[in-house]
C-alpha cells in the first residue's frame, strides 16, 4: 500500500492496515500490538522492528498533535526503513506508535490540504489538557487521559535511550528541539534541509530564548535557568518529552514545515524588535477579540462540536498571556529578522485557528454568521500565505526530511554513548 502520495497523508485506520501488512509480511521482525485505546475506545498500535527482547530501544511517536498529520507517514517511512536496513537495529529495537491521538486526528480531516484554505476548513487541535504529550504539565496524575497514560507506559516498558515525537507546522521552516543536545546533529539536519529546499527555522517561537548549538537545533534549558519558561505558559519538563529521562533517555522533537517561507530562515538583525512585537501583540490582541465577540454566546449542540468549542475557548484564553509576554520587560532589544518572522507565523495562526474551528461550530449549526466567519478565514488564510510567499513542501519531501533528521538523531546519540 502506496501511502505517502504527494498532497495525501494517511489516516490512522491506513497506518494500522499498512502497519498490519508489514507484521505479515516479515512476522520474524516486525510486531504489531495494542498499546492502548483513546477517549472514544480506537486503538493505540504500537508497531516494533527489531529481535523484540532487546531493551534501551528507540521510541518514535506521531500524530500526538491532530493537525500535524505527518508523523504517520513518517513513522511507517521509516519502519520501512529499518526493516530493510539492519545498520540502524543493529544494536536496538525500533518502536512506532503510529498515532498518539486518532480522536483528534478524525476531528481533523484534511488529508489532502490544497492550500491553507484547505487546511483550515476542517481543523482541529485540541486544548493542551487533551493533548497527549502535554497533558501531564497541565493536570494531575489521576485525570490524565489515557492517551497520555498508554504513552507513559509504552515508555516505561520500552525504556527508550531515543524518544522521537514527529511535529509538523503549517507554515514556516524546519526545527528540532531537545532535552538533552545531541552533538553533531545540526550538520546532517542542516545538509537535509538544504538538499530538499526546507527552509531552517533559525528563530523558532516554540524555543525562545532557548540554547542552540546549531542552526535550527535548541536544547530545552535546565530547570533554574531565566530562558526556561520563555515561551511555553506550561512547565515542559512534565510533559511527556521528559518521561524518558528516568531512564538516561533524551527526547527529540522533529518539526518541518506543510508550507515553507524563508522568512523564518533570515538571520539579518530586525530593525525594531520591540516595535514589531508591540504590533504584533495589538494584532492579535485585535483578531482574537473579533473571534471572541462571535464566539460569545453559541454553545456545543453534539460530541463533534463540544471538543471544537473548547479547542476555540483554549486558544483564546492563551492569548492574553501571549500578547502581554510580547510586550513585556522581557521582549528583546535585538532579534533577526527570522525570530520576528517566527512570532509574525505564530500570532497568525493562533487567531486563525480559533476562528477555523468556530467556523465549523457554525456551520455544524446552520448559524446565521457563519457566512461573515468564512469570509473572516478565507480573508486570513490568503493573507498569511502572501505574507510569507508559502510553497507547498511535498509530502514525500516532508517524510524524507523527517526521517533523516530521525536517523541522524539516532546515529549521533549512538556514537556519543560508544
Amino acid at each position: 500500500m502506496t501511502l505517502i502520495r504527494d498532497m495525501c497523508y494517511p489516516t490512522p485506520h491506513e497506518l494500522a492496515l499498512a502497519a498490519r501488512a508489514l507484521a505479515d509480511t516479515y512476522p520474524a521482525l516486525v510486531r504489531l500490538r495494542q498499546a492502548g485505546a483513546s477517549r472514544a475506545g480506537e486503538p493505540l498500535w504500537l508497531l516494533s522492528v527489531g529481535g523484540h527482547d532487546r531493551p534501551r530501544g528507540v521510541l518514535v511517536v506521531a500524530g500526538a498533535h491532530a493537525n500535524e498529520p505527518v508523523g504517520g507517514a513518517t513513522a511507517l517511512a521509516l519502519a520501512r526503513r529499518v526493516i530493510h536496513d539492519p545498520a540502524p537495529r543493529a544494536g536496538c529495537d525500533w518502536h512506532f506508535l503510529l498515532c498518539a491521538d486518532p480522536d483528534g486526528a478524525a476531528l481533523h480531516r484534511t488529508p489532502r490540504p490544497y492550500s491553507l484554505l484547505d487546511y483550515h476548513r476542517n481543523f482541529f487541535r485540541p486544548p493542551g489538557p487533551e493533548q497527549p504529550e502535554w497533558a501531564p504539565s497541565l493536570l494531575p496524575p489521576d485525570r490524565l487521559p489515557p492517551e497520555t497514560r498508554a504513552l507513559t507506559a509504552a515508555i516505561d516498558e520500552l525504556r527508550p535511550v531515543l524518544q522521537v515525537s514527529l511535529h509538523g507546522t503549517d507554515l514556516g521552516g524546519s526545527w528540532v528541539q531537545l532535552t538533552r543536545d545531541i552533538p553533531g546533529l545540526a550538520e546532517p539536519f542542516g545538509k537535509s534541509a538544504a538538499e530538499l529546499r526546507i527552509p531552517v527555522e533559525t528563530g523558532a517561537s516554540d524555543a525562545a530564548g532557548w540554547p542552540s548549538p546549531g542552526p535550527g537545533i535548541f536544547v530545552m534549558p535546565e530547570p533554574g535557568t531565566p530562558a526556561a519558561g520563555a515561551f511555553h505558559p506550561e512547565d515542559t519538563r512534565l510533559s511527556t518529552w521528559y518521561h524518558a529521562h528516568r531512564y538516561a533517555g533524551t527526547t527529540a522533537i522533529v518539526e518541518v514545515p506543510m508550507w515553507a517561507s524563508d522568512l523564518v530562515d533570515d538571520p539579518a538583525p530586525h530593525p525594531d524588535p520591540r516595535g514589531a512585537l508591540r504590533m504584533l501583540a495589538g494584532r492579535l490582541t485585535e483578531e482574537a477579540a473579533r473571534v471572541a465577540v462571535l464566539r460569545d454566546g453559541i454553545r456545543a449542540a453534539d460530541p463533534v462540536t463540544a471538543p471544537l468549542l473548547r479547542a476555540v475557548d483554549w486558544t483564546l484564553a492563551l492569548i492574553p498571556r501571549i500578547a502581554v509576554e510580547w510586550t513585556g520587560s522581557g521582549a528583546p532589544a535585538e532579534a533577526t529578522s527570522a525570530y520576528i518572522g517566527s512570532i509574525d507565523a505564530f500570532g497568525r495562526r493562533l487567531s486563525l485557528r480559533a476562528a477555523a474551528m468556530l467556523l465549523r461550530v457554525l456551520r455544524a449549526q446552520g448559524h446565521p454568521a457563519a457566512p461573515g466567519v468564512d469570509r473572516l478565514v478565507t480573508g486570513w488564510c490568503g493573507e498569511f500565505a502572501a505574507r510569507f510567499q508559502a510553497r507547498w513542501v511535498p509530502v514525500a519531501t516532508q517524510v524524507e526530511h523527517q526521517s533523516r533528521t530521525v536517523l541522524a538523531a539516532y546515529e549521533r546519540l549512538a556514537a556519543v554513548s560508544r
